[in-house]
């Protein structure tokens, strides 16, 4: 299988993907580290996949996506954003309606709460 067909294999399979460096539980930059964090503290169930284990992934990512940065959030097989992006989405709300139009459980007091922080 292509780098190109084992991606579009993930997103398709898994509600929530996050194409990262590193894991959900050990990020290794901060972009990647970000974005975890805020899945993670809003209770999303996500498929993080560590880029750096795959030379082929991380450089296929980017053209699967068009986009050149890591990390990508995938939700029901769209591309979501990078973390500016992500960002932006969850201190606007943006993110928690991504999440409930397409059907994807997360904590909406704990975006508030991020929210709220960020004010």
């Amino acid at each position: 299988m292509t780098a190109q067909e084992t991606i579009q294999k993930t997103v398709d399979e898994n509600d929530v993907v996050l194409f990262m460096k590193g894991t959900k539980l050990m990020p290794q930059c901060g972009f990647s580290s970000r974005v975890a964090g805020v899945l993670n503290f809003m209770g999303v169930d996500y498929l993080d996949v560590n880029v750096l284990a795959d030379e082929a992934i991380r450089q296929g990512i980017k053209d699967f996506s068009d986009w050149p940065t890591i990390p990508q959030l995938y939700v029901k097989g769209e591309f979501v954003g990078g973390c500016d992006i992500i960002t932006e989405m969850t201190l606007s709300g943006e993110l928690d309606q991504v999440f409930a139009d397409k059907g994807v459980a997360f904590d909406r007091e704990k975006a508030e709460q991020i929210r709220a922080a960020n004010a």
